[in-house]
């Protein structure tokens, strides 16, 4: 018997967490229940109190999970069904519980049998060693695995195939010169990734009470203000670590967002969740050396930020006037920061911009999607239908906004700040013209990403902000 008919007659048997699947099933399920309802916290400790096995059959039965919602490995399910082709057995040995276990089997459709852990045994480590030798004898069978707990059955296989080795299971591939199916990709990129500090670019609307109060000068305002963004900006990044956590089903099916380090299993939820957490109590350091109000305002942004994430981003239209607040709301951290009052004119301006840029987000969500009535975005309150009326509204939004500008250059406010208002009154058109574009690209489908941050990125945007910066500069020459 040559080598590859002897193959051929040795099964094959392949781990699942990890392996097959780029994510941990268990640490996910927990993510699931507890973002669903943080008072299962206590049930789970209980679970977990009666053993691993435990807590992975109550959780799978709580999480929720199908199939198709788990990240699979491209590479190894083409390896599998290769292998499968040449009439070779296929069996998934797995740790996790049996609702998951034989769901997965299911939905991959090349296995011929499936072992798994039940409520009392977890089927882990040497416990699946044992229950291979029992099966296949030792050295009767390969194993295909990741992890630390896969190094004693690797040594109890004829043959190894290690995919996306951890730290253990990568010094046992080296050791033993095995094959290497899936390398995985770095988790240092995939954290800086899940944080998205392009984002941080929208944090730069606390700077702007300063800057039009013309206190861009004074040493201990632009300090708070550093303070306060980077404040902003890791509480931002803490919040969307925990709404890639509680959208990983959504985003799976998303044709762009399943890329994201969660949801395409490039970062485990043990980290993403340390990531969030380390941002949150960075977060809580600088605000604490800043102006009470500051803090106040933060607070109610993580509030509502956080009512956004779990229940109003699938309300329809809560969502978009949300995040227009949510703008806002950073205009007033930037004031309660430095001290500097509020201008009724500044927040009417606001809410009305950026209640355009969020319409357009929505819009250009649905733009890719088909016209048929009830094929709802997933995750949101709209269907196919409603895209011409979410343009429609943007549209409307960003006139008003100029409309409110144009009232605000001619208030009595600005007659008492600035001895040439009139230079002020090119700031219209160039707002409308900045949205009306933004506008016209999503149309045309060539806007792929956040507006706000298209905005910092797009040249043209950068051009007519500092063409706007000149006006107000040129109108304030000469203040009394």
């Amino acid at each position: 018997m040559d080598a590859r008919t002897e193959t051929r007659h040795i099964p094959l048997c392949v781990d699942l967490d990890g392996t097959l699947l780029a994510a941990d099933t268990l640490w996910e399920g927990v993510a699931i229940v507890l973002l669903r309802n943080p008072l299962m916290l206590f049930a789970v400790l209980y679970w977990m109190s009666k053993g691993k096995a435990r807590l992975k059959y109550e959780v799978a039965a709580r999480s929720g999970r199908q199939a198709a919602d788990w990240p699979y490995r491209e590479a190894v399910l083409k390896r599998l069904e290769h292998e499968r082709a040449t009439g070779r057995q296929l069996v998934l040995v797995t740790g996790a519980a049996e609702s998951v276990a034989l769901g997965v089997a299911a939905h991959a459709g090349v296995f011929s049998s499936v072992l798994h852990s039940s409520t009392d045994i977890n089927l882990t480590s040497r416990r699946k060693r044992e229950k291979l030798i029992e099966q296949f004898g030792e050295g009767g069978f390969d194993y295909m695995g990741n992890s630390r707990d896969d190094v004693p059955v690797f040594d109890a296989a004829r043959k190894a195939i290690v995919v996306a080795p951890d730290a253990a299971a990568e010094k046992w591939r080296r050791a033993h010169d095995a094959e290497q199916l899936d390398i995985g990709k770095t988790s240092r990129l995939a954290a800086l990734k899940s944080i998205r500090m392009h984002q941080w670019a929208k944090n730069v609307l606390i700077g702007v009470p300063m800057v039009l109060n013309h206190d861009i000068l004074h040493l201990d305002a632009v300090i708070n203000v550093i303070l306060a963004f980077f404040a902003f900006s890791f509480l931002a990044s803490a919040v969307y670590v925990i709404n890639d956590l509680s959208d990983l089903t959504n985003d799976r099916r998303h044709p762009t967002k399943r890329n994201r380090p969660l949801a395409s299993g490039q970062m485990s939820v043990p980290m993403g969740l340390t990531i969030a957490l380390c941002l949150l109590v960075a977060s809580l350091s600088l605000t604490a050396v800043l102006p009470y109000d500051f803090a106040l305002v933060l607070g109610f942004y993580a509030i509502a930020t956080t009512a956004y994430t779990f229940v109003l981003k699938r309300k329809l239209l809560v969502d978009v006037f949300t995040l227009a607040g949510l703008y806002t709301v950073r205009i007033v951290a930037g004031s309660a920061a430095t001290g500097t009052v509020l201008s009724f004119w500044l927040l009417s301006f606001s809410v009305f911009f950026f209640l355009s840029l969020a319409l357009v987000k929505r819009y250009v969500e649905l733009d890719e999607y088909d016209g048929r009535d009830g094929n709802q975005v997933p995750g949101r309150g709209y269907v196919a239908v409603d895209f011409e009326m979410v343009g429609q509204a943007g549209v409307a939004s960003a006139f008003a906004s100029a409309l409110v500008l144009a009232l605000y250059i001619h208030s009595k406010e600005m007659q008492e700040m600035y001895t040439l208002p009139w230079a002020l009154w090119p700031l219209c058109p160039l707002v409308l013209y900045m949205l009306l574009r933004i506008w016209m690209l999503a149309r045309r489908r060539m806007l792929h990403e956040d507006p706000v941050v298209f905005i910092m990125r797009d040249w043209r945007s950068l051009v007519t902000m500092a063409m706007g910066a000149m006006l107000i500069l040129a109108g304030a020459l000469g203040r009394q």
